[in-house]
């Protein structure tokens, strides 16, 4: 390991561990010398990587006990970033299957035309799909994008990756989103498309998506089961 990044190997190492059972939830990691006598380094070396684990909601640091790891049975999504949801699968390393349930177009109701800034006669490409990770349906996405800007859409592109079409085939360049994120009653629709184990609640991330040049092409409603996911961010306080 390099210096420069020795804390974060150290990190990376040991969120491994943790995934894999070896540090099981609600027991101690070993001390911080320990850790530094095992990875023959300095003891702050060692407190960076800590203090990234508990940051990052692997570890609790408590006074007089050490580092106590936490439950992390639940998918992490990242509040910031763009990122697809084919990606974000992959690098969790979960099977994963989407199914659309409709596609096509339509023309903008009233919250569509507030929520794109569309006029009434734009045309609005509309795609739901569940998301099944690990054989349980836990997320519906319901993307709507105008046409406009994503004039060629179709079925086959949804089930895939819809940004890589996008951007690789259409060339579109997307910038930034707005999210929002509200905890909502779970919808007929979420109980007849989604596993939901009972709860009667459901996470939903409304993301506003924009291109290069500052226009909103996108409204997205990701709707997530309570119990599977935590949304995870990383902030650092200014000086």
């Amino acid at each position: 390991m390099t210096r420069k990044n020795k804390f974060q190997e150290i990190y990376q190492e040991i969120t491994g561990q943790i995934k894999d059972g070896l540090f099981p939830a609600n027991t101690q990691l070993p001390s911080e010398h320990e850790l530094a006598d095992r990875y023959e380094t300095s003891r702050e070396t060692v407190r960076k990587a800590l203090n990234l684990l508990s940051q990052n909601g692997f570890i609790q640091k408590i006074r007089g006990k050490g580092s106590i790891v936490l439950e992390n049975n639940k998918l992490s999504f990242p509040i910031s970033g763009l990122v697809s949801f084919q990606e974000l699968s992959e690098s969790m390393g979960k099977s994963s299957v989407t199914t659309v349930h409709d596609f096509g177009l339509i023309q903008p109701d009233d919250f569509l035309q507030q929520q794109l800034q569309a006029e009434p006669d734009d045309e609005v490409w509309k795609v739901i799909r569940s998301r099944q990770i690990d054989g349980e349906k836990i997320i519906l996405d319901k993307d709507f994008f105008l046409k406009k800007y994503v004039p060629t859409f179709s079925k086959e592109v949804a089930e895939k990756s819809i940004y890589a079409y996008l951007e690789k085939e259409l060339g579109l360049k997307i910038s930034f989103a707005k999210k929002e994120i509200v905890v909502e009653n779970c919808t007929d629709e979420d109980k007849r498309l989604l596993d939901l184990d009972g709860f009667q609640h459901i996470v939903v991330v409304k993301n506003y998506v924009y291109l290069n040049d500052a226009n909103l092409f996108q409204y997205t409603e990701s709707r997530h089961r309570l119990d599977k996911f935590r949304f995870v961010d990383f902030a650092r306080r200014g000086r």
